[in-house]
């Protein structure tokens, strides 16, 4: 306790039963003892707040929290659920869980972006803001509750309607890597060609081409490099799947 009051100074007493305290209490499944933990956790780095010392006053630290106290819980469970499971093994599937990609599934299920406070619109934020806002919220509960309500929350939430544990050993979380691997391991030369794709939508692309053996085996274009580069490997991989699934 003595270092969490260092965190933020702030006494944890029960606050008043506001739109927003009611709205977290019904999401929590239990009732908030500090508020301003959650309000903290919505709060985006353009709306430029700070504290009395002139501290960033935003979810991004809350995010740093959750993500540790996210992949403690899940270290956890896997290692009680998995016993044969070696280190290599769990550190996979742990990162499946908490992928990028599973985040931003999350934080878009619970709906947590309509909360947000910020001062450009929401047309500007980047598609991984639902998984920073469920991290910070993770850490926003971590501070009010404790580790106890913390790992509960994320049971609940995360672990018994996402986390199954045959279907994620299955589960791709990146074609890149696959490929990448598979390459590596057959001393085949590969290369990402990215070139900015901007075609007619007047939204910023960029194509990609990917050759394996000096021969261009796949096409993708995204509004991101590393989505590009994502989607051109999905199309190799399922062109090379056979090939890339053999022991």
């Amino acid at each position: 306790m003595g270092i969490l009051n260092k965190i933020f100074k702030k006494s944890r007493q029960p606050e008043g039963d506001g739109i927003f305290y009611n709205q977290m209490k019904a999401l929590l499944g239990f009732a908030p003892l500090t508020i301003d933990y959650y309000q903290r956790a919505f709060i985006h780095r353009s709306s430029n707040k700070t504290d009395e010392n002139g501290n960033a006053i935003n979810y991004e630290r809350l995010e740093f929290l959750g993500d540790a106290m996210l992949g403690a819980v899940i270290a956890a469970h896997l290692f009680s659920e998995v016993p044969t499971g070696d280190e290599g093994y769990l550190t996979k599937m742990r990162s499946k869980i908490v992928s990028r990609e599973h985040l931003n599934e999350l934080g878009r299920d619970l709906n947590l972006i309509k909360w947000v406070k910020s001062k450009v619109s929401a047309q500007h934020f980047g598609e991984n803001i639902h998984g920073n806002l469920f991290e910070a919220f993770i850490g926003a509960i971590y501070l009010d509750r404790g580790f106890v309500y913390c790992e509960k929350f994320i049971f609940e939430k995360v672990i018994v309607p996402y986390v199954d544990i045959p279907k994620l050993e299955g589960k791709v979380i990146s074609y890149k890597s696959l490929v990448i691997e598979w390459c590596q391991k057959g001393k085949k030369p590969f290369h990402y060609e990215v070139y900015e794709d901007n075609g007619t939508e007047g939204q910023k692309h960029f194509g990609v081409k990917l050759s394996i053996d000096n021969k261009v085996v796949a096409k993708a274009r995204a509004t991101s490099k590393k989505k590009a580069e994502e989607k051109a490997s999905q199309r190799a991989y399922f062109a090379f799947q056979e090939k890339i699934n053999k022991k």
